[in-house]
């Protein structure tokens, strides 16, 4: 949610966003809205000022014995007014609270300006993407070969995109949540296990919800949805909450399992653990005050790059456009591992800063003093791991002409042994 100032005081800054996104919105809808919420505001004060300067006179007649019978029927009259004003006023207070969700974020001005991912800017790129001397295959073939994925039995018990995984791919899977908790850890990161439904307040506070509907599950007749990451539940978990200066920045290395409908991709990304409706994920996640948010923004990424090089993945940096970039962030660094079976580059991390969105929707401020005005904090979040995909890019660039998989070092004493 953005300062309702600014949509007072420069909404063509607002018209300028939605242009660089390319996204319509009902702004000067909006803008009425407001209009006619703070219009209402200053009416039901007057008339509820009008309705106590009446009752204290009604008093004072009776009081001294005095007709009282007009002021009476008048007062009848501004109560039936503001009581009037008043629903109007809620009526108004909902659609605009309603419409202002789903308005997306500002975009930071080092943001490339596009309709879509072709405007995205590649930043950086590490690590040597591997020479092979023999014909590789891709996760699909060789999870098979080396019974490490059952798709047929899953999709007979839960449907299409779903996996058993087996052997020692499970290991490999819980070697990339321990390795990766430890690394945050170490980083001063709080580990968090977070529930893994939440409601749809706690959800509207994390993303634009409407935005969401055909990629979350919810679950029938109640308020719950599954999350898709634990960004949504650790973003929510401060809401209402005056969060004590002193202590920031708060870290979290949330840990969770994520549900995804992920509807509308096809070809080879329907098939293998690339693209599933189930995976397992570390995630950063840091509260901080305004000032440090963008070097805490630098730092995830650092953090993330720092990650996937110890498990000697090549990767990419790429800043995200205008046209790509999600509604609720300012700014989104992605981190695109080199899959050998693929020949490309595929998203694994996604970076993030917020600023105050996320905060304003879920009412979290912070203070140094009790006597201080709260001020609203900004929130971050960044993919350390996503277990699947990163598996696929250890499976495709760590394939042996015998149809094996290295252990990256970094991760063999979780897993137990060097070959896979």
């Amino acid at each position: 949610m953005l300062d309702p100032k600014l949509l007072r005081d420069n909404p063509d800054k607002i018209r300028n966003m939605l242009e660089a996104r390319a996204v319509k919105f009902p702004l000067d809808d909006l803008i009425s809205l407001d209009k006619q919420r703070r219009d209402l505001i200053v009416k039901t004060d007057e008339f509820r000022k009008k309705r106590n300067e009446v009752s204290l006179e009604i008093a004072r007649k009776k009081k001294a014995k005095e007709d009282a019978s007009s002021l009476i029927e008048h007062m009848q009259t501004v109560s039936e007014n503001l009581q009037r004003l008043e629903s109007d006023q809620i009526k108004i207070e909902e659609d605009f609270t309603k419409l202002s969700l789903t308005l997306p974020n500002m975009i930071h001005e080092s943001v490339p300006t596009g309709k879509d991912d072709t405007a995205n800017k590649e930043v950086k790129k590490w690590g040597n993407i591997p020479v092979f001397d023999f014909p590789i295959k891709d996760h699909i073939d060789l999870t098979q070969s080396l019974d490490l994925v059952d798709l047929e039995r899953a999709a007979k018990v839960s449907g299409a995109r779903f996996y058993y995984l087996k052997n020692q791919l499970v290991r490999l899977n819980q070697a990339l949540l321990q390795f990766a908790l430890d690394f945050l850890t170490e980083k001063n990161y709080t580990p968090i296990q977070t529930p893994f439904l939440i409601n749809r307040g706690a959800m509207e506070g994390a993303i634009i919800a409407q935005d969401f509907e055909e990629v979350i599950y919810k679950i029938e007749n109640e308020d719950l949805y599954l999350i898709g990451t634990s960004e949504h539940a650790v973003a929510s978990m401060h809401s209402d909450e005056i969060i004590d200066g002193k202590k920031l920045p708060l870290r979290y290395a949330g840990v969770s399992t994520c549900f995804r409908k992920e509807a509308g991709a096809h070809g080879r990304d329907q098939k293998g653990i690339f693209r599933v409706h189930q995976f397992e994920k570390v995630e950063q996640f840091v509260f901080t005050r305004p000032e440090d948010s963008w070097q805490e923004h630098e730092k995830m990424l650092a953090i993330a790059e720092e990650f996937y090089q110890k498990i000697e993945i090549p990767y990419r940096i790429m800043l995200l456009s205008s046209g790509d970039l999600g509604k609720v962030s300012a700014k989104t660094y992605d981190l695109e591992a080199w899959m050998s079976g693929q020949k490309n580059y595929r998203e694994i991390v996604s970076c993030s800063n917020c600023l105050d969105f996320q905060a304003r929707r879920l009412k979290i401020r912070f203070r140094d003093r009790t006597d201080e005005q709260p001020q609203y904090l900004h929130s971050l979040n960044s993919t350390l791991v996503a277990t699947t995909r990163t598996m696929v890019a250890i499976i495709e660039n760590f394939q042996t002409k015998d149809g094996h998989i290295t252990v990256p070092k970094v991760l063999q004493k979780y897993v137990g042994s060097s070959l896979i």
